[in-house]
């Protein structure tokens, strides 16, 4: 597949980016003002304070882990030759409806301030019994500087799977649903499941974590793992997707072929980047919760936040990765000879909950602004969007008590589209784009 296309389309870019920022939505959640039940006023976190020495540093750095390509192969020869995006994109076999024909309740779940410019609620037969849950989001945006992944405008959503409720074999299961976002009027998706090879590539296993991250740069999608693992990230290649043959609750191999619990496609990790320093804890290095990515630095660069329960006294970190630039491995990390990445830049914020984050430099700026998606203290109803730099932090405020609880219900990911000047994130609820722009008018 022809990855590149960025001068072609651009013509295409400015007309659509041009109707995307003029169709604004009449939601119910942009007209809802916080009740004096739900408010809370949080704390002015202030400023980001800069991480510099090497006891602070140390334990965020990673080891890059590759699965060996002959257990690639083997794999791939067992199941089939690998397929790309457009094939998963062809067989979409569900559809998003737009922000006016979703219910009230999933429109209640969007930002009050500020609010979204176009919205989504995904097909009911993923949300019916509330099992799977969205939670991060990338886009072609990120992949490509173009915005398209061979021909398509794509939006990939991770969900993960409640695992407390279901069939015990499929329990805490992560999966991805790619987005046509082609024609901004009709979205249509369809889900693969994230497997991990085993044995040499003679069989998979379910990834069993909880994807609060996702980034895809390149061709490669990077994953945040479960809290409490030693694996900071899961790494996959989109151009190694397999077909599988058999429609089965199993997941791996099956008398007759390959199974995913019902999945008609699987993507098989390639890799994983580990903590040097152990397990990810308080004391040590950090737990990822949420992920994006920066195309202002040089070279591009994974942002990320640390996971800390809301109300929790300790402050969370906030830090980045370059990702390397040798043409032989697109889409991972820059690391030394021993295949260590090092953190390039990191810092301590007062927020905790954090579900989302993002880091931008305004043109003109010497430094870049971090935007913060936190959950309330309770863990319910909406959260709030904090802008921080190294002078201070400014929030989203609203309802006659100027809560910061402004944010979307359940929030997750946050992730910048630089093509079009969207922001695009999710609700507990519903998928939504907000223009960067409006973030940033929001905050002060």
């Amino acid at each position: 597949m022809k990855h590149r296309g960025r001068h072609r389309r651009r013509r295409r870019g400015t007309a659509l980016r041009a109707v995307l920022t003029g169709a604004g939505l009449a939601l119910t959640a942009a007209a809802t003002l916080i009740s004096t039940s739900q408010a809370e006023v949080a704390e002015d976190p202030g400023a980001l304070k800069p991480l510099t020495s090497r006891a602070d540093t140390g334990p965020l750095r990673l080891q890059e882990h590759l699965i060996p390509g002959r257990t690639l192969d083997r794999l791939a020869t067992a199941m089939g030759a690998p397929v790309g995006v457009d094939a998963v994109l062809q067989s979409a076999d569900r559809d998003l409806r737009e922000g006016g024909d979703c219910s009230a309740g999933e429109r209640a779940s969007l930002p009050v301030d500020p609010a979204a410019a176009r919205a989504y609620c995904w097909d009911p037969a993923d949300t019916a019994d509330g099992a799977w849950r969205p939670a991060s989001v990338t886009t072609s945006g990120d992949a490509d500087d173009d915005g398209v992944w061979g021909t398509h405008r794509v939006v990939l959503a991770g969900w993960t799977h409640d695992g407390d409720a279901g069939r015990p074999g499929e329990r805490g299961l992560a999966r991805v649903a790619f987005v046509d976002a082609d024609d901004p009027a009709h979205l249509t998706y369809r889900s693969a499941l994230l497997v991990v090879p085993v044995d040499g590539g003679r069989d998979y296993r379910g990834l069993v974590s909880g994807v609060s991250g996702m980034v895809w740069h390149a061709n490669k999608l990077l994953v945040t793992t479960t809290a409490g693992s030693a694996d900071a990230l899961y790494v996959y290649d989109l151009d190694r997707i397999q077909r599988t043959t058999v429609d089965a609750p199993a997941v791996g191999r099956v008398p007759g072929g390959w199974s995913a619990d019902g999945y008609g496609f699987v993507l098989p990790a390639v890799g994983s980047y580990r903590f040097t320093a152990g397990r990810c804890a308080p004391s040590g290095p950090p737990c990822p919760g949420a992920l994006a990515l920066d195309r202002g630095t040089a070279p591009d660069s994974l942002v990320a936040a640390e996971w800390t329960a809301p109300g929790e006294d300790r402050r969370a970190r906030l830090w980045r990765y370059a990702f390397g630039t040798a043409p032989a491995r697109p889409g991972l990390l820059a690391t030394d000879a021993a295949g260590r990445a090092d953190a390039v830049e990191a810092y301590r914020t007062r927020l905790e909950g954090i579900r989302g984050v993002l880091s931008y430099r305004k043109p003109g700026t010497d430094q870049p602004s971090w935007y913060v998606g936190r959950l309330p203290d309770a863990q319910d109803g909406h959260g709030g969007l904090w802008r921080q730099d190294t002078a201070g932090a400014r929030a989203a405020r609203c309802g006659a008590d100027a809560s910061d609880r402004c944010w979307a219900q359940g929030a997750g990911s946050l992730s910048y589209w630089q093509e079009t000047g969207e922001v695009w994130s999710l609700s507990d609820r519903m998928l939504f784009t907000v223009p960067l722009a409006d973030l940033d008018r929001s905050v002060g």
